[in-house]
C-alpha cells in the first residue's frame, strides 16, 4: 500500500512532463524538451505562479525511522540554486556571441594588423632610393700658389630592371596573403564560439533534466515521510527515498557547476570574460543536415588554409622572379660643379675658374649574377607547390573522422528520440500499471524511472556531439580562436633603410 502510494505520486510528477507523452504526437514534435511550468533556470520562462521553495527546500517531516524515533542519519541539506540570479537576465543567442568574438576577439586584430603590415612593407620596399649630396676637393694647395679643386656634388642610384616593383610584389603577395589569415582566424574564432555555445547549451538542458529528477525524488521523500508519519511506512523506504533525494540534489548542483563553466569558457572566446552569465537561447534539436562526403571534398578544396598554402606559391613565385632580376645592375650618376684655383696664367694672375664633372658607373655582374638565391627561390616555390597538396590531404585526414563521427552522432540522437525513450517511456508506464495491480515489485519501477532519465541524459549528449562534429565540419575542422595567427611575412622593419641605396634589407 505505501510504496502504491509512493509510485502514484511519482507517476504524477513524471507524466506531467512532455517526455511521458508519445513522442509521435503534436506537441511532442514541436517541443519535445520543454520547460517545467514554474521552472527558474536559464532557457526556462517564468510564469506567475505563488512564490514556492525551490528544490531541496520545501519542508519535510525529519522522521527517519519510525520505531525509532530519536535515529537520524544525515541532514536534510536543500540543493544549492546558482543559477537563481542567472535566470532574470535576458537569453542571449549564437549569433550574440559571434558579434562579441567579431568585436572582442583579439585574435582577428592581430590578423587584421598583420595585413597592415604586410601592405606597409609593400611601400616601403617600393621607394625609390634617396640622392646623395656632399663636398669633393681636390689637390688643394696653399701658400702663394694656391690652386686645388673644390666643390660639390650629387649622387643618385638609378634601379634598373624594374627591382622596385618586384621587391614591393613580394610583400605584395605577402599582404594577400594574411588577408586569407584573416578568414582563416575568423573560421576558428567563430567555430570555438559555436562549440563552447553548443557545450554550454548541453550543459543547459542537463540542468534543466537534473532539476526535474530532483523534483521527482524530492516528492517521493514528501510523501513516504507523510506516510512514516502515520505508520504507513517504514524505515528502508524512508531511508531509499532519501538517498535518491540526496544523489539528485548532488547530480544537480553538479550540473550547475558545468553550466557555469561551459558559459565562462564561451564568454572568454567572445573577447568577454567578464560577461554576466546568462540564459542562452538556442535549438540543440535542430541537427544540421550535412552531405558528410560534400563536406569532406570541400574541406579539402576550399578551406583558408589551403587558399593561404596556395597563396604561398604566389609569394615563393613572386621572390623567384625578384631573385632573377637583382642581377641587372643600377646605374650610379654623379654631377657637380667646383672651382679650379690652379694658375693658369701669372701676368695677369688668373685660375682656371669654375668647372663642372659628371661621372657614370654600373657594375658588372660577372662572378655574382645572383644565382644562389635564384635556386634557393626555385626550391622554395617547389617546396611551396608540394605544401598544398600536403594541407589538402591532411585536411583530409582530419575531415574523415569527423564525417563519420557526425553521422554516428546523428544515428545516434534520431534513435534516442525515436526509439529508445519512447520504449523506455512506454516500459515505465506498463512496469507501474502493474505494481498496481500488485503483479510488479516497485523496484523494477524504480529501475525502469531512472533508465528513463538516463536515456534522456544520453539523448543531450548525442545532440551535443552531432553538433561538435558538425560545426567542426563546417569550419574546415578549424580550431584555436586565442591562438595568435600566423604570417606569412616577418615582423621586419629594416626593408629598404633611408642610406641603403635602395637595397633589399
Amino acid at each position: 500500500m505505501t510504496l502504491r502510494i509512493l509510485a502514484l505520486v511519482v507517476c504524477s510528477a513524471i507524466s506531467g512532463s512532455a517526455w511521458a507523452q508519445n513522442p509521435g504526437s503534436p506537441d511532442t514534435q514541436k517541443d519535445s524538451m520543454p520547460c517545467m511550468a514554474g521552472m527558474a533556470m536559464p532557457g526556462c520562462p517564468q510564469t506567475n505562479v505563488a512564490p514556492t521553495q525551490g528544490p531541496g527546500t520545501r519542508p519535510i517531516i525529519t522522521l527517519q525511522e519510525p520505531e525509532n524515533p530519536d535515529k537520524h542519519t544525515g541532514e536534510n541539506l536543500p540543493a544549492p540554486e546558482l543559477l537563481r540570479d542567472a535566470t532574470a537576465r535576458p537569453t542571449m543567442g549564437l549569433s550574440d556571441f559571434e558579434s562579441l568574438a567579431d568585436a572582442n576577439n583579439p585574435t582577428l586584430k592581430e590578423a587584421k594588423a598583420l595585413v597592415r603590415r604586410s601592405q606597409e612593407q609593400a611601400h616601403q620596399a617600393g621607394l625609390y632610393p634617396n640622392p646623395s649630396v656632399g663636398y669633393q676637393g681636390e689637390q688643394i694647395r696653399g701658400g702663394s700658389y694656391g690652386g686645388g679643386e673644390q666643390g660639390g656634388f650629387i649622387q643618385q642610384t638609378i634601379v634598373l630592371g624594374g627591382k622596385l616593383g618586384l621587391r614591393s610584389n613580394i610583400y605584395g603577395q605577402q599582404a594577400k596573403s594574411d588577408q586569407i589569415g584573416v578568414d582563416e582566424q575568423t573560421y576558428r574564432v567563430h567555430g570555438d564560439v559555436q562549440q563552447a555555445f553548443y557545450a554550454a547549451l548541453t550543459a543547459q538542458e542537463e540542468v534543466r533534466l537534473r532539476r526535474r529528477l530532483l523534483g521527482v525524488a524530492l516528492d517521493a521523500v514528501g510523501t513516504v515521510h507523510q506516510l512514516a508519519n502515520v505508520g504507513q511506512a517504514d524505515a528502508p523506504d524512508v531511508l531509499q527515498t532519501e538517498v535518491e533525494a540526496e544523489q539528485a540534489k548532488v547530480d544537480y548542483e553538479t550540473a550547475q557547476r558545468e553550466y557555469l563553466g561551459a558559459f565562462r569558457s564561451l564568454a572568454s572566446v567572445a573577447g568577454k570574460p567578464d560577461l554576466l552569465v546568462s540564459p542562452l537561447q538556442g535549438e540543440l534539436e535542430k541537427l544540421p543536415d550535412l552531405n558528410a562526403e560534400e563536406m569532406v571534398e570541400r574541406i579539402a578544396s576550399e578551406s583558408p588554409t589551403v587558399r593561404r598554402a596556395v597563396q604561398e606559391v604566389a609569394v615563393a613565385q613572386a621572390r623567384l622572379k625578384d631573385a632573377k632580376r637583382e642581377n641587372v645592375p643600377d646605374l650610379q650618376l654623379r654631377a657637380g660643379e667646383q672651382y679650379n684655383g690652379e694658375q693658369v696664367s701669372t701676368n695677369p694672375i688668373k685660375s682656371a675658374g669654375a668647372q663642372s664633372f659628371a661621372t657614370a658607373g654600373i657594375s658588372i655582374p660577372i662572378w655574382n649574377r645572383n644565382q644562389g638565391n635564384i635556386k634557393t627561390s626555385k626550391a622554395e616555390v617547389e617546396r611551396a607547390e608540394q605544401a598544398v597538396t600536403q594541407e589538402r590531404l591532411r585536411l583530409r585526414n582530419l575531415a574523415l573522422p569527423l564525417a563519420q563521427s557526425y553521422l554516428s552522432a546523428k544515428f545516434e540522437a534520431e534513435r534516442y528520440k525515436n526509439q529508445l525513450i519512447p520504449r523506455a517511456t512506454r516500459a515505465y508506464e506498463l512496469y507501474l500499471e502493474k505494481y498496481q495491480s500488485m503483479a510488479q515489485a516497485y523496484p523494477q519501477v524504480l529501475v525502469s524511472q531512472r533508465t528513463l532519465f538516463q536515456l534522456q541524459i544520453s539523448y543531450v549528449n548525442a545532440l551535443h556531439r552531432t553538433w561538435r562534429s558538425a560545426v567542426a565540419l563546417e569550419n574546415f575542422t578549424l580550431s584555436g580562436g586565442l591562438d595568435s595567427p600566423m604570417s606569412s611575412g616577418s615582423p621586419a622593419s629594416g626593408i629598404n633603410l633611408p642610406n641603403s641605396g635602395g637595397g633589399t634589407e
